[in-house]
């Protein structure tokens, strides 16, 4: 009876683990081809010349914490979280990206797993930016290092 029972909870953890695992994002690559990777001080010399530097979590991030001096640019996903993502099921305003397509800017979410910053570095990379900066390390980098927040 006790065999039994172990046997049915053991089916039912492993049910509901692999119906999870879809749900689990895997990390964004480490690279991106045309688009530089920077660092939490990188960023920071970057903000203090005047670069814009994007918040591209949602909304309710943004107004929690952010980097000083960011701008929130949400990335509405619905896609996959990989780099064969269909940009057409999600939602970026490239309109609010600043006009000057050879400026420098930055993108940032919440690492790692997150990919928003990763995507958003694609739409503007596809929309003709060509001094794009992805800060893969995002919010909690810079969190880490203590650097200015609003």
């Amino acid at each position: 009876m006790l065999k039994r029972t172990w046997m049915k909870w053991a089916a039912v953890a492993a049910l509901a683990l692999g119906a999870s695992l879809p749900a689990l994002a895997a990390d964004t690559p480490a690279t991106l081809t045309g688009v530089k990777v920077v660092s939490a001080d990188e960023v920071k010399k970057m903000l203090d010349a005047g670069v814009p530097v994007i918040d591209t979590r949602v909304a309710a991030e943004y107004a929690e914490k952010t980097i000083k001096g960011a701008k929130s640019v949400p990335y509405r996903e619905k896609s996959s979280k990989d780099v064969k993502f269909d940009a057409s099921l999600d939602q970026f305003d490239l309109s609010k990206l600043p006009s000057d397509k050879a400026a420098p800017l930055v993108f940032f979410c919440n690492a790692g797993e997150c990919w928003k910053s990763y995507k958003a570095s694609v739409a503007a990379q596809k929309a003709g930016y060509t001094k794009i900066n992805w800060f893969r390390g995002g919010f909690p980098e810079w969190s880490a290092k203590g650097l200015p927040t609003q």
